[in-house]
């Protein structure tokens, strides 16, 4: 398998963060370099990613902007950064997500690398698009507490914003400049860039055998056959973008209902989506719930056979029988798809990555 996915370096990713479930973090700043449009496209093409708008400097300018940006915040606290930390792999450190003032959500912050190669958006895929999901936490009350109509007529009443959707759209036809059509595509657009680039897996795949450690190695093997993980983690994003039942939450109250909620059918009960496996050390904590804080807490859920008592459990989750050792191997495997195959500026310039301050 070749992976050849370039965006978004993980020496971005290696800022100071705080401990899970400290309440509301500071708004983080932009510290991303600028970005190869020519590279995204060329990724994105060779993953026949379709758009609906072309990815021009401006649109991606602007969505970046808006971003990092709490005016679409009902009370201008939070921004999109705030969940979704370029510290944290474009997560979070929190258990469960933390919106305006202060308010606790009820899953995990996912990560949104690699989201420009997902089929729908969301824990239980309740989005079609990355346009679609790009709305909806501004008018979740739990997340920016506002209206999409709020937040555009905020953006209307600014003093750069008229000038930076001008210059990203062409307003011919009579088609407002700020609507929410507009602000949807730009955040999307934005969004779209946020690849990862090659790790040690990917050059180990491509031939060269010396990038893993024979732990690493071994780490793989069990991945492959024993561990059955590629059952649902395939690919070259690590996920099938399907819905499974692995039995997390299951003994708790009221467990979260996770896709049926979207579908309406009894059969999608607890299913969730399959998330990536890259950048999984920045992604701390792991599952729906945050209620795995380590990979190895991850690896030994999966070795017990999930949650035994969930009588709607996945077929293929079942006891998997792996020794100490070998459970540390494969948490030593999943670390290193978070390894970069180069490392260092020199490094992330030669690709036409992102590197911090500039």
């Amino acid at each position: 398998m070749s992976y050849r996915i370039l965006m978004i370096s993980t020496a971005t990713f290696l800022s100071a963060c705080c401990a899970a479930d400290e309440p509301q973090l500071p708004l983080p700043e932009d510290t991303l370099a600028a970005i190869d449009l020519d590279q995204v496209k060329a990724r994105l093409k060779q993953h026949k990613v379709s758009l609906n708008v072309s990815l021009t400097g401006p649109l991606v300018a602007l969505g970046r902007q808006l971003f990092f940006d709490p005016i679409l915040s009902e009370d201008n606290s939070v921004s999109c950064a705030t969940c979704h930390r370029p510290a944290n792999g474009f997560a979070a450190p929190d258990t469960v997500a933390i919106g305006i003032r202060k308010q606790k959500g009820t899953r995990n912050t996912p990560t949104i690398l690699n989201r420009a190669l997902g089929k729908s958006q969301f824990w239980d895929g309740r989005a079609d698009s990355l346009e679609e999901q790009s709305l909806k936490p501004i008018a979740n009350p739990l997340e920016m507490g506002s209206s999409v109509k709020a937040a555009v007529d905020r953006l209307k009443s600014s003093e750069r914003y008229p000038v930076l959707f001008e210059a990203a759209f062409d307003s011919k036809n009579n088609v407002p400049t700020i609507s929410e059509t507009r602000l949807a595509q730009a955040l999307a657009a934005f969004e779209r860039t946020l690849l990862t680039p090659p790790s040690i897996v990917d050059r180990f795949q491509d031939g060269d055998y010396s990038s893993l450690t024979k732990e690493q190695r071994q780490g793989l093997w069990i991945f492959e056959s024993r561990g059955k993980c590629w059952k649902c983690h395939s690919g070259d994003n690590y996920s099938d973008e399907s819905f499974h039942n692995i039995g997390v939450s299951f003994a708790q109250a009221n467990p979260d209902p996770g896709r049926s909620d979207v579908t309406g059918r009894e059969s999608d009960l607890r299913r969730f989506r399959t998330p990536t496996l890259r950048q999984l050390t920045q992604t701390a904590p792991y599952m729906h719930d945050g209620s795995l804080k380590t990979l190895k807490d991850v690896v030994e859920f999966y070795n017990q056979g999930g949650s035994r008592g969930d009588s709607r459990l996945d077929p293929r989750i079942e006891p998997l029988g792996l020794s100490e050792a070998e459970v540390t191997q494969l948490v030593a495997f999943l670390k290193a798809l978070s390894q970069q195959a180069d490392s260092g500026k020199a490094a992330q310039e030669k690709a036409g990555l992102p590197t911090p301050g500039q």
